[in-house]
């Protein structure tokens, strides 16, 4: 309904501003990623989107289309609110959540205050694909981050081997074939441990 909000700031704290549009001032919730984008002058302009609730109507204001339009697809989650979005995104970059979630690093997601590992699996899973084609990525995991290494390791770890000795053998393993899988991974370790 509301798209953008182009005026002259009046108030700025870290999760609010309000806007003067020809004398009518609104009130903006923000997060911190947009704090640290508002400008020094008086003219701001702001994305905004507007939720509609039984006792409330909220605005949000973000500095870009991108935290915007992540913001959206935050909330489209089941168990996450537009504070909880909010919270991602003063937490973390924008790009370093969709990252996260496009190479379903469930940890970094977890990290935020307030989301749980059930939240942080659901984001992921329900998001992954959006994000992926969004947003142009290509479905491989973070340089240091590879889920079917942290797997195999955990369960040599449960079948009693040393982790440091374990982790060696991996790291070898994954750095001469990198798309093995989690069995391709583990069987190889035993031969060598």
């Amino acid at each position: 309904m509301i798209a953008h909000l182009q005026g002259r700031l009046v108030e700025k704290t870290p999760t609010d501003v309000v806007i003067d549009c020809n004398g009518v001032g609104y009130q903006v919730n923000i997060s911190l990623h947009t704090f640290s984008l508002l400008p020094d002058s008086e003219n701001i302009k702001l994305y905004t989107y507007l939720q509609v609730k039984e006792d409330a109507h909220t605005l949000f204001g973000f500095a870009e289309k991108a935290e915007r339009e992540l913001f959206k697809l935050l909330i489209s989650v089941s168990g996450v609110g537009a504070g909880t979005a909010r919270t991602m995104l003063s937490s973390l970059e924008p790009k370093h959540i969709i990252h996260s979630i496009g190479s379903g690093d469930v940890g970094t997601i977890q990290s935020i205050k307030g989301i749980g590992a059930k939240t942080a699996q659901r984001v992921i899973l329900d998001l992954k694909d959006k994000v992926l084609k969004l947003y142009d990525l290509e479905e491989v995991s973070g340089p240091g981050y590879n889920t079917n290494k942290e797997e195999a390791l955990s369960a040599l770890e449960v079948l009693g081997f040393n982790k440091k000795l374990a982790e060696k053998v991996i790291e070898k393993i994954v750095k001469e074939n990198p798309s093995a899988s989690v069995e391709t991974i583990i069987k190889q370790a035993l031969k060598n441990l």
